[in-house]
C-alpha cells in the first residue's frame, strides 16, 4: 500500500483526496513514461463510469497525458473489463478506467493497466507517487504535443466479443439486470437484447450521483421490481455490473469482481461455467 495507491488504484473522495490536479499529474507520467524507448507518443486508453466527478477526472488526465505527449482514446462510459480487454486487443501502450467500483458516488478512482491489460506493476505506481509529491517533468511542444480520440467504436467492438462468448441459448430466458446506476448500464441490456434474452433491467437511469444508490451492491436483498418480474431465487450483484449469468427463469448478476461467469471471460479469455466458478442449479 503506498501513499495514494491501494490494491485498486487510486482511491478517494473525489475533489478531496481525489482532485482534477491529480488526475492531471497521473496523465503527465503515463504520458512520457510510456514513450520510452518506442518510436512515436504513447497510446493512452481511457474509460469512466458514471460518476459525476468522472468527468472532471476523465478529461484532466487526458489534458495531461496529451501534454507529454500522448494521444489519448476516450471510450467515455463503459466497464472496467472493457478497458482491460481492448487495451490488450488495440495495443494501446496504457489503459485507465476512472471509476471506484461498487463505493457510493462520492468517492472515485483511478485504475491503471499495462498493455497485457493487466494491473501496472507496483514499482510504476509508486514512481508515480514520487512524481505526484513534486517530481518535474518536460511538456511536449509543437508537432510533439498529443491529442484526444473519441473512441466510442472501441465499446462497439467489446460488445461484439462479449456476444461471441456464450455456449448456451438464451431465448426465452427471463433475465434480471441490476446495472446499479453504473457503468454497464448501456453495455449489459444491449448484449442480452442481442442474444434474445426477455430483459428486466433496473439501474439504468445515472445521473451522476445515484450510482448503488438503493441498487448494485447496496441493498440486502433483491430489489422488489426483480422479484416481481421473476419467480424464482436470485443472486443479487456486488459492484458495478457489466452483465447477468442466465439461469433459467431467474437472475444473477456479473460485476466487475470475479465472482459470476465470465470473470476471466469478460476481460478476453473464454472462461466455461465450472472456471466461473457458478454452475446453473439443477
Amino acid at each position: 500500500m503506498g501513499k495514494y495507491f491501494g490494491t485498486d488504484g487510486f482511491r478517494g473522495r473525489a475533489n478531496e483526496t481525489l482532485t482534477a490536479i491529480h488526475a492531471f499529474r497521473v496523465g503527465r507520467f503515463l504520458g512520457r513514461y510510456f514513450a520510452r524507448g518506442k518510436e512515436g507518443c504513447a497510446r493512452i486508453l481511457i474509460g469512466k463510469d458514471t460518476r459525476r466527478s468522472s468527468y472532471t477526472l476523465e478529461y484532466s488526465l487526458a489534458a495531461g497525458a496529451a501534454a507529454s505527449g500522448a494521444d489519448v482514446y476516450l471510450l467515455h462510459v463503459t466497464t472496467t473489463p472493457s478497458v482491460a480487454y481492448l487495451t490488450r486487443t488495440e495495443r494501446f501502450d496504457c489503459g485507465v478506467m476512472i471509476s471506484a467500483s461498487h463505493n457510493a458516488y462520492a468517492d472515485n478512482g483511478i485504475k491503471l493497466f499495462n498493455a497485457a491489460g493487466e494491473k501496472l506493476d507496483d514499482g510504476v505506481e509508486r514512481l508515480i507517487e514520487s512524481y505526484l509529491d513534486g517530481g518535474a517533468l518536460p511538456l511536449a511542444t509543437g508537432e510533439e504535443i498529443g491529442r484526444t480520440v473519441d473512441f466510442v467504436a472501441g465499446r462497439n467492438r467489446y460488445l461484439a466479443y462479449l456476444l461471441s462468448l456464450p455456449q448456451v441459448g438464451f431465448r426465452g430466458m427471463r433475465i434480471g439486470l441490476d446495472c446499479a446506476n453504473g457503468s454497464a448500464f448501456m453495455i449489459a441490456k444491449a448484449v442480452f437484447d442481442a442474444l434474445g434474452a426477455n430483459v428486466f433491467p433496473i439501474g439504468v437511469e445515472p445521473d451522476g450521483v445515484n450510482i448503488n444508490a438503493g441498487c448494485g451492491s447496496t441493498p440486502k436483498r433483491l430489489p422488489r421490481s426483480l422479484r416481481s418480474a421473476l419467480s424464482t431465487r436470485a443472486l443479487p450483484s456486488t459492484g458495478t455490473p457489466i452483465a447477468a449469468f442466465p439461469w433459467t427463469n431467474a437472475a444473477a448478476f456479473l460485476t466487475e469482481t470475479p465472482c459470476c461467469i465470465w470473470p476471466r471471460g469478460a476481460c478476453g479469455q473464454r472462461a466455461s461455467w465450472t472456471e466461473a466458478g457458478s454452475s446453473p442449479p439443477a
